[in-house]
Order: C-alpha cells, then structure tokens, then sequence
C-alpha cells in the first residue's frame, strides 16, 4: 500500500458512503477503526511473550476474526458487515465489564470504544476502509515510521475541522520545548490537557534516549501520562501512544480542573510539566470554586495556569505555551496568578512566538514560558522568535519545523541582550532580547510585554476567530468595569 496516498484513499472511501458528514465523523471513523487494528497488532505481540495470554476483547470482535478472516472467502461485506458491526461489535466492547481489578488493557478497550460511533452505512465500505487499514505492514520499521509520520499530519489536519484545531499543537515546539525542560528518567512527566498526545509522545522518545537497562521501558510507561477532557482527543492520544509502542498508555478521560487545587497531596505532583493548555475556553463557576478566589477566573489558560502552580514538585520544571492575552492582561485575578508564579518559581525564559505558528487556524499570538520550582524569580530572560525576511509560517507554504527554530538553540545556549536595529534615531528604542530583573516586573504591575514584535502581524482571521476575539475583548472590559465598580462600592460602603 502507499502510504502516501492513504488519507486520501480513505476520504475517498468515506464519500461513497452516505452515513458519513463532515470531517470529524470522517476521522472519528478512522480512529476506532485504527486503534482496534493497533491494538490487535499489540496483541501478536502480548501472546507471543506471555504465558496464558488472554484477550480483553470477546473472540468474536478481535480485529482478526471479524476484519481479516481466515481467508478472503470468509470476509464479511455487504449488509452481514453492516449487522455485525453495529449489532454485535460495538454492543459488546462497549458493554465490557469494568471492576476494580480489571486489566488495564480491557479498562482502555472500555474507554476507547465506550462514545465511538459507527457512521457508516455501506457494507461494502466498510470493507474497503478495513482492507486499507489491514494492508499497513507494522512489523516493518521503516513502514512503521512512515505511518507514525502520516498519523502527524493527520492531527494536523484537524485544525481544520473547526473547534478540533484545539486539539492540536505544532510537533516542532513540542519538541522544542521537551527539548529545554528535559525530563529525566524515574521522575514523573505529564500533561494535564493532552489532546492528540504530541507533548506526551516527545517526553517519552526523550527519555527512551536516556535508557540504560531492560526494565527502564517499564519506568517510562509508569512515570509519564495525560489527562484529556474531551473523548475524540482522548482517543486520537491513546493511539498516538499504541503507534509509539507505548504499550500501557496512562491517559485519563477527565477534566483535570475538576478537582480542588488546595486538595493535592505530595504524592499526587510531578517532577516535569509540558502543555499546551487550550485558550478562550470557559469554565462554569463548578469548576472555578476549585480555585483560590483571588486567582479565580474563567478563562481555561488561566485556570490551568493556576493547576500547575498546585502540582509542580520543588525542584520541579515547566514548559507551557501561553497565549499573548497571558502576558498582557491586567485582570485582577490574571495579576495575582503572575505574582504567584513569580514569586513561588524561577520564571527564567519567555520566548515570543509569531502569530503565525498556527496559521492559518488562528491568528493567536503564543509565547514559550519556562520555568522552574527553585524559589523565587530574580531575573526572567525575554527572547523575540523572528522569521527571516519577514516570513511568516504557513501549514502549507511554510510549515514550522524544528530546523527552523534553530535560532532559538542558538541563543538559549548564549544568552546576549540584543537591541532592534532603528531607521530613525528618534524611535522608542525596542529588543529583540532583554534579561529584565523581577523590580522592573513589579514595577510595570506584571505585565510582561517584553520584546515585543515592532511591526504587527498581518493575519486573516476567519469569521469565528474575528468573533472570538471580540467576544474576548468585550469580556476583558466588562470584568474591568465590574473591578472598577467594586472599588467604588467599597468606599461608599455599599454591599
């Protein structure tokens, strides 16, 4: 099979059927179809190493009783196809009995399969997609890896599908930012809102690059893990990890700020952090009273800002993408978060972004934070990430690549302060990098708009980022005036 061309042989598949609308049913098809394939190729694996090995998954419904059969002859098509999928197959994974002592294999078989849907309609279709998907050769590594590569680029495509795009963040500043926090064997690594897993699969091919003995494979799959709010994300990460040979993938189908921040015992906090955590999210006032009200806020960034002041260990370090609005803000509540950070944790880099890092899905500018639990900041290094010639990122002109990021290596390893050149002697003098000591931080009340981009990006939103952004700015200036009314309240002592 060419691998190449397989996305678009199965978006091909998918128009012949008339029960499949839309690209996320298009690829919610494909990843349930994926991870039982995956999943049956883990299984030749777990039979041939243990003894007595017994499937978490009925006889009937493995991958290869009911996708391949013994023989072409035997392979199920039409409307027999049709009938035992939705009658037989999803009915029962999704009726697997979970106790306490179950498997973690079968516990992932529940969670995968428990909101999957089977959109398509075709029996004959559903043949052709399982055909496609069988025909992949994962016992070949190089085959392997080409798949790995196109399952990357299938995540990426899911920027375009909408409200999905959340989901996903370049695999280059994943790296990039694994790469700076450097997690180390045997110490706790996680993301607490992983989405498709990129953060995930980055510290585990880390720290496969630090293992000295057999069982170090084991402390890998124990010390790192994810928690994923959203079922179609959880399902895209748990796969993504199958197809890096993470056999036990930790991932949590959960919201990690459902739980109060001031509850978390010492076992319960990490060594290492990396995230991306979604913006211009909105949590219900449930899930705010999880968070010291001083600190509290709606926005999900925000929030999980907070999260990780709460779980990060002493000694601990921490890579987080944050967008433009982190740095900016003067919120009450966003000033409070960055004077907890500041003064709880060495905040020693931020690194400005382009907007066009997730072009052309959002226009949002991002920034790297880093920072780590060794007591207070004294001094924080800003550092402006500009294309050549006034390029901009494009994902299909001009994608982000680790190679491109290379200037950010380069510094990093030799900090210099470096002022923007000026056209004219009488312009503000500007940076493209600045070690700012912590007074100044104070000084200009934590807002952290260093290093700025002299010229503004030109980026065209689309209609719902425009609308977003409005929506942002006009809640930005209501929570502004609802302070500025409460101070007036309280001088003239009105409740």
């Amino acid at each position: 099979m060419a691998l190449g061309n397989l996305v678009k042989t199965w978006e091909n598949i998918m128009r012949d059927d008339d029960g499949v609308n839309g690209t996320v049913q298009v690829l919610s098809q494909l990843v349930w179809m994926l991870f039982l394939r995956v999943y049956d190729l883990k299984e030749d694996m777990w039979e041939l190493y243990e003894d007595d090995y017994e499937s978490a998954i009925p006889e009937e419904c493995r991958w290869r009783n009911w996708a391949r059969g013994k023989s072409q002859k035997d392979q199920m098509t039409g409307d027999a196809l049709v009938e035992f999928v939705d009658n037989t197959l999803f009915p029962k994974l999704k009726g697997l009995t979970v106790t306490k002592e179950s498997s973690k294999r079968r516990i992932i078989v529940k969670e995968m399969m428990a909101e999957s849907y089977n959109y398509m309609k075709d029996g004959v279709c559903i043949r052709k997609a399982v055909n496609l998907l069988d025909g992949i050769n994962f016992d070949n590594q190089e085959e392997h890896h080409t798949f790995n590569t196109i399952y990357e680029k299938l995540l990426r495509g899911l920027q375009s599908a909408g409200r999905s795009g959340e989901f996903y963040t370049p695999r280059a500043l994943t790296q990039l930012i694994t790469e700076k926090v450097n997690p180390e064997l045997g110490k706790v690594t996680a993301d607490f809102a992983c989405g498709t897993g990129g953060f995930l699969i980055d510290a585990v091919e880390h720290l496969r690059k630090q293992v000295t003995r057999a069982e170090d494979a084991a402390t890998i799959e124990k010390t790192v893990f994810g928690v994923e709010k959203k079922q179609f994300p959880f399902m895209l990460c748990t796969t993504n990890m199958l197809l890096h040979d993470v056999d036990y993938p930790r991932v949590s189908h959960e919201n990690s700020l459902s739980k109060n921040v001031r509850d978390y015992k010492p076992e319960e906090k990490v060594d290492f952090i990396l995230m991306n955590p979604p913006y211009r999210g909105h949590e219900q006032d449930g899930i705010q009273i999880n968070f010291p009200s001083k600190l509290r806020s709606s926005e999900t960034a925000n929030l999980f800002m907070i999260e990780i002041l709460y779980r990060l260990k002493e000694d601990g370090r921490c890579g987080v993408i944050l967008p433009d609005g982190f740095l900016q803000n003067d919120d009450a509540s966003l000033i409070e978060i960055k004077k907890k950070l500041f003064a709880e944790n060495n905040v020693h880099t931020i690194i400005r972004m382009p907007g066009s890092c997730f072009s052309p899905y959002t226009g949002i500018a991002t920034n790297l934070l880093f920072f780590d639990k060794t007591g207070s900041t004294q001094k924080t290094w800003f550092y402006r990430f500009d294309l050549p010639n006034e390029q901009k990122f494009s994902m299909k002109k001009n994608p982000i690549t680790r190679e491109k990021l290379s200037a950010i290596d380069e510094w990093w390893d030799n900090r210099v302060e470096i002022k923007d050149e000026k056209d004219d002697e009488s312009l503000t003098e500007t940076w493209k990098s600045k070690c700012v000591p912590i007074k100044t931080i104070e000084d200009a009340s934590y807002n952290l708009d260093f290093c700025g981009f002299p010229n503004e990006e030109k980026v065209i939103l689309s209609p719902e980022e425009t609308i977003a952004n409005f929506k942002e700015e006009r809640d930005r200036l209501d929570r502004k005036l609802d302070e500025k009314l409460q101070v007036i309240l309280d001088m003239l002592g009105v409740e």
